[in-house]
């Protein structure tokens, strides 16, 4: 099967697009079909030694940077889309949390007969709330507009595809996400970096993620005031200077990737997200494959993730004395967090990408195979 992934994210970028954007293209590579990736540029060509390394072909289209949120591209009006549609004689297109670059791939698909399957990714509208000036509303009825053109679009989990199907978006099945359950692991607890985030052997407690206004990471400032706990901040963003200023004691670290982040996901004592806006939540995956409890907010993707009493605790979204409240208890119950690490493990031993990979690929079977019996 020949197959354009056109993404709105692709590394070097570090996000949930663009991992899943490289997983997809390295599942397909994989398994004997032909990705293809169209992606935004990096100035002065910063992408090369991701292309090289990439699992197929790359094209990349001009692009700018997002105003606010540097680190973001935002693709620029580029005839390479259709050109590379055309070459690679695509059967399939695969739209990566389609906003700007994805709505030109899904026009360019539909003039050329070629199906497309949109995979919904991102809280777009509150993207667009807090970065680009546009009203909620206003990005659902694009996100709607969008989607709606597709064969099919992707849910990454069960509060991800309600939204879609409240605000009108037809056809949408669920596909998770994989975690790559060798990379992270439980095996890889370090004491060596245990010592280098709390030298005075204080209970460790992580944040993963990017550091920007959605994430709300300030919410862990209570945790940072508990005694006897050291907070971990992983990760770089646009609000890094507030969230600096929020949590006086926190250990930055800055961005961690590969062999590096998962040895620090296995050797905290719990992973707390904050952001109460993810329509899946890999780090929270990431950090159970780790052997981790979690606590995150009781909305979207952790939703599916985290089973309350058993893998970690869900709170209150934006409720910075219930995220204090559930770290506090777990931070006197070695026993509980090392039952609720191990339950955590277990869920997810079986959503590797590989997994994930086959269904995705049965979503395209199903896709092609409608769009041929309406051509019969």
């Amino acid at each position: 099967m020949r197959v354009v992934i056109v993404t709105e994210s692709f590394p070097p970028d570090v996000n949930g697009v663009a991992h899943c954007a490289l997983q997809t293209a390295r599942q397909l590579a994989a398994h004997g079909h032909d990705p293809l990736v169209i992606a935004p540029a990096h100035a002065a060509g910063a992408h090369a030694a991701a292309d090289a390394s990439a699992p197929c072909p790359v094209i990349r289209v001009p692009s700018l940077p997002l105003p606010g949120y540097p680190q973001v591209r935002v693709a620029l009006p580029s005839r390479r889309l259709s050109a590379a549609l055309s070459a690679h004689r695509a059967d399939l297109v695969h739209l990566a949390s389609p906003f700007v670059l994805g709505v030109r791939g899904m026009a360019a698909a539909a003039r050329l007969g070629i199906p497309a399957v949109a995979v919904y990714q991102t809280d777009l509208g509150g993207y667009a709330r807090t970065y680009m000036g546009m009203g909620e509303a206003t990005a659902w009825r694009r996100i709607r507009a969008v989607h709606s053109a597709a064969d099919r679009t992707l849910a990454p989990s069960s509060a991800a595809l309600r939204d879609l199907v409240a605000h009108g978006v037809p056809r949408v099945r669920l596909w998770p996400r994989g975690v790559d359950t060798t990379r992270f692991r439980p095996g890889l607890r370090d004491e060596s970096v245990r010592r280098e985030l709390a030298p005075d052997g204080e209970l460790i407690v992580g944040y993963v993620g990017r550091l920007a206004p959605e994430k709300q990471v300030e919410l862990l400032a209570g945790v940072c005031s508990l005694e006897g706990v050291r907070v971990v901040v992983v990760g770089d963003g646009p609000s890094e200077a507030s969230v600096r200023a929020a949590l006086p004691g926190a250990v930055m670290t800055g961005r961690r990737t590969g062999s590096e982040l998962a040895r620090i996901y296995a050797s905290l004592d719990l992973f707390v997200h904050t952001g109460p806006h993810e329509t899946f939540c890999q780090t929270v995956q990431e950090a159970m494959a780790s052997g981790v409890p979690v606590v995150a907010p009781a909305a979207g993707g952790p939703l599916d993730l985290v089973v309350p009493g058993r893998t970690g605790a869900l709170v209150p979204p934006r409720d910075a004395l219930a995220v204090r409240d559930a770290v506090w208890a777990l931070a006197a119950d070695p026993g509980l967090r090392a039952a609720y690490g191990r339950a955590g493990r277990a869920a997810v031993e079986g959503r590797t990408w590989a997994a994930v990979g086959e269904q995705l690929v049965g979503h395209y079977g199903q896709v092609l195979a409608a769009r041929t019996a309406v051509a019969a």
